[in-house]
């Protein structure tokens, strides 16, 4: 039962995504994103706090992601959640059962 509740808790549809080679307008290489995976997931926003970057001042927030375990999923990928971009800092799996892993993220505006 303890699964059942702790699957009912991811409730936010998220897209997973990855670095992908490209090309830009002018046809030059350029990095773009792909959709690694959909999933479902728990977000819980930890802080938020504020810094000053180039000059100018920008809020940054930290949250932690909740997802069913990939093995494919790095910290140099993504989460997008409607017109929320969160970046990957970090991929901690659930050492105690396995089925879970936590993504460390911030967003930056």
């Amino acid at each position: 039962m303890g699964a059942l509740m702790a699957a009912g808790m991811l409730n936010s549809r998220v897209s997973i995504q990855a670095r992908a080679p490209g090309r830009d307008a002018l046809g030059q290489p350029a990095n773009t994103w792909a959709e690694l995976a959909s999933m479902w997931a728990n977000i819980r926003h930890q802080s938020g706090a504020e810094a000053v970057r180039a000059d100018a001042l920008v809020s940054v927030v930290r949250a932690s992601i909740r997802v069913r375990r990939r093995r494919d999923v790095t910290a140099s990928m993504r989460v997008v959640h409607g017109s929320v971009v969160y970046e990957i800092k970090a991929v901690l799996p659930d050492e105690v059962r396995g089925e879970f892993m936590d993504l460390v993220c911030e967003v930056v505006a």
